[in-house]
């Protein structure tokens, strides 16, 4: 694994949100060769560490990330979320794993248009049913840390693009969850705008949350404490 890490980091010493060991993902199409999408990739991902999956388009990235996503299971080898194997939960577990200890920030913002930026907000307190008031009080402090409290009751549709991606970010961690993936988060925004949303990522990795990064950004993947390089499904070396 390439590893470009920042001075005084030191993720050993924390514990492990995330693990793939040797996980590898193959697509089977009924009358086509099979996809290997992945290939017996191993990454621990800690908290408090913000880690960058670089490589080119079609390298596996988004694959991996689906499978820690707990949206696919591997073929082979194994996924942790927060010390749970993927592979051992059914159904049920699996939407519980997703829904309480998974973040996940969009290229394109994910905000539902007929909900306002405080309901979007919101939507992963409301899936673990958590109490009104405590909703209220925690939407309104998440938003407050991505600087948009002013824009609780606007809609998508009336805000930027980095005030909307600001938005997913509060989304995508109001819930506390073991790890946030990032698929590209700067990749529909401008330059001051992905800056500052890198800002505020950062900040939350330095706050002790974990944060897994997919980007062809070298700006984006300079501010993380690693970068980890894939290509053809694999890690390279």
């Amino acid at each position: 694994m390439e590893s470009i890490t920042k001075p005084g980091t030191i993720a050993a010493a924390r514990a492990v949100a995330v693990r793939a060991l040797a996980a590898s993902k193959t697509y089977d199409d009924a009358g086509a060769e099979p996809v290997h999408a992945l290939d017996r990739v191993s990454l621990d991902v800690c908290a408090g560490e913000m880690v960058a999956l670089v490589g080119p388009s079609g390298c596996g990235k988004s694959t991996l990330l689906n499978l820690i996503g707990c949206v696919d299971l591997p073929s082979g080898g194994s996924v942790e979320v927060d010390g749970r194997a993927t592979s051992d939960l059914g159904d049920d577990e699996l939407t519980a794993l997703r829904r309480d200890r998974i973040g996940t920030v969009f290229q394109f913002f994910n905000l539902l248009p007929a909900m306002t930026i405080a309901e979007n907000v919101a939507l992963p307190l409301v899936l673990q049913r958590c109490e009104r008031a405590e909703i209220a009080a925690r939407v309104r402090a998440a938003l407050e840390s991505v600087g948009i409290a002013e824009k609780a009751n606007a809609f998508p549709s009336q805000v930027s693009g980095g005030q909307m991606q600001r938005a997913a970010v509060a989304r995508a961690t109001i819930h506390r969850p073991a790890i946030v993936l990032a698929d590209e988060p700067t990749g529909n925004l401008d330059s001051h705008s992905g800056a500052s949303v890198l800002q505020l990522l950062r900040a939350f990795a330095d706050r002790g949350q974990a944060i897994l990064m997919a980007t062809h950004s070298s700006e984006a993947a300079a501010v993380c404490d690693r970068i980890v390089r894939m290509q053809d499904g694999q890690i390279v070396i």
